[in-house]
């Protein structure tokens, strides 16, 4: 068993306007755990109890066998590289992993699955507050028996989910189960059939959404859960 701080690696890349990876940090050190910035670290699995893939720009359509949509903004494709071999890693070592945002796209590629570049219907666009901050929330639907639906003990959530792109559910990569539906048919979480914690979310449960303070109260659960997961795992052989 890890010690009483597991140490969570989280992945960043490329500075993004309203973002904060503050945020990541302090959601790991509010649930008892150690965050490790991964930004530019080429590190070792083995030295780290758990894994969080952050929010960015758009992979590579190339990595699922597709050309680029119009509306497709590719990122950094080293950051495509860095992250698919990082959580494929953890995925062998059975760590337990939180995917978020563009991470739950990054583990659904990685895994084997596709993603719609383009959604046409408007409930997953950002708006933007007056102070540039953007902002969009709909309803989930939670499937019976997943872990997300124990953790949020209710059938429905609203959720902050901004994206323009998504997985649909024949999308879904094999070793992943959709567990959080939109109205409109997108995935908006997936749960691993094939590893003992593995959760990707497309909402973005760090924000503090101030407007909205009941919102983090319910996300604290996912962070507490996953950490707690993480204290499972047996001490990193190394530090970063």
């Amino acid at each position: 068993m890890a010690k009483s701080r597991p140490r969570i690696g989280v992945t960043r890349w490329e500075d993004i306007p309203g973002e904060r990876i503050e945020d990541y940090w302090e959601r790991v050190e509010e649930a008892g755990g150690e965050a490790v910035d991964l930004r530019g670290v080429d590190i070792s699995i083995a030295s780290l109890n758990g894994l969080i893939l952050t929010g960015g720009l758009d992979i590579d359509p190339k990595r699922y066998g597709e050309e680029p949509h119009e509306r497709t903004k590719i990122a950094e494709r080293a950051r495509d590289e860095y992250e698919i071999n990082l959580v494929r890693a953890a995925l062998e070592a059975d760590l337990p992993v939180l995917a978020i945002c563009r991470g739950s796209q990054v583990l659904n590629v990685a895994m084997g699955g596709r993603l719609l570049q383009n959604i046409e219907t408007s409930n997953h666009r950002a708006d933007y507050k007056s102070d540039g901050y953007p902002s969009r929330w709909h309803s989930v639907r939670l499937e019976a028996g997943s872990r997300l639906r124990e953790l949020y003990a209710s059938d429905d959530i609203e959720v902050n989910s901004r994206h323009h792109q998504g997985v649909l559910p024949e999308m879904v990569a094999s070793g992943l189960t959709a567990v959080a539906i939109s109205p409109d048919g997108v995935v908006e979480a997936t749960e691993s059939t094939a590893h003992s914690w593995v959760t990707g979310v497309q909402w973005h449960p760090e924000r503090t959404e101030a407007e909205h303070p009941h919102f983090l109260r319910e996300q604290r659960a996912l962070f507490a859960a996953f950490v707690g997961a993480a204290k499972m795992q047996p001490e990193p052989v190394a530090s970063a």
